[in-house]
């Protein structure tokens, strides 16, 4: 079998420019893109949009024109974009019922961002992570830790379980627990106990610092210490009535042959 150069050769030329234009469009698709995205999202920022809502915009519209280059490509080989675009359509379907915890994640998000239980920048704990938002994707949410982890979450998860959002109100409440000897004098140790807390950097005066009787024990007497404070300021309030409650104690009360023993209880959750 024989091949003719001369009928080949338009072919191969004809091909070869049709690569070499499909690159050049590719390229220079992709620069256009990344400048549009990049001028899309100082628009949005000029308006003053949350970042939550800009960055899901700036997502879908990227992923939308990089599908629209993809079939200008195509269309450059001669290729039936309109048939494509069915096909594509239809392997659509097909990927979204084998992979529809990928489209739980998508829709999860679009939730996210139309009801917004939180924003980029709170602290919450969502789908079995605690830590500060630092991105709201189209599939996943981008959670860093106060162990400084950062934890990707799918949204379907984040939505599908119990939202805490700690920065949403202006203060929280640091719950501690202090265990007394029975020859200790309740009514002092709580008195000197709320001169001293109130003197710690960060606690709020409204509303004031709770310290009551939780309960009895063979030990003696438990108080409950709970002061207030930002959610920023959590962990140096609760560092801070720690040794508060120790000095406290220490000082103003003496026991013979005994030493005052307390008991810090962990809150549940985890705070920033």
């Amino acid at each position: 079998m024989t091949f003719d150069i001369n009928s080949i050769l338009p072919k191969l030329l004809e091909f070869g420019g049709n690569l070499l234009g499909a690159i050049i469009v590719w390229i220079v698709g992709r620069w256009a893109i990344g400048l549009a995205i990049k001028l899309l999202g100082k628009a949005l920022k000029g308006k003053h949009f949350d970042s939550t809502v800009s960055n899901y915009i700036t997502s879908f519209i990227a992923v939308l024109l990089q599908a629209v280059l993809i079939v200008a490509i195509l269309g450059m080989f001669g290729i039936n974009t309109t048939s494509f675009a069915a096909l594509l359509a239809a392997a659509g379907v097909a990927i979204g019922a084998a992979w529809s915890g990928l489209l739980a994640n998508f829709a999860a998000g679009l939730f996210l961002v139309l009801f917004r239980p939180f924003k980029v920048g709170d602290f919450i704990s969502a789908g079995g992570v605690t830590g500060r938002v630092m991105e709201i994707g189209i599939f996943a949410t981008k959670i860093n830790t106060p162990d400084n982890i950062m934890t990707i979450v799918g949204n379907n998860k984040v939505f599908a379980d119990n939202i805490q959002n700690y920065s949403e109100n202006p203060y929280r409440r640091v719950d501690l627990v202090a265990q007394l000897n029975h020859s200790v004098d309740y009514r002092e140790a709580i008195e000197r106990l709320r001169q001293r807390i109130m003197t710690i950097p960060n606690v709020l005066n409204n509303p004031a610092p709770d310290l009551e009787i939780l309960e009895f024990n063979l030990a003696g007497t438990v108080l409950t210490v709970r002061p207030y404070c930002n959610n920023e300021d959590y962990w140096q309030v609760y560092f801070d009535v720690n040794k508060a409650i120790k000095e406290t104690f220490g000082e103003a009360i003496q026991l013979p042959n005994n030493i005052i023993r307390l008991i810090i209880c962990v809150p549940r959750i985890v705070f920033e």
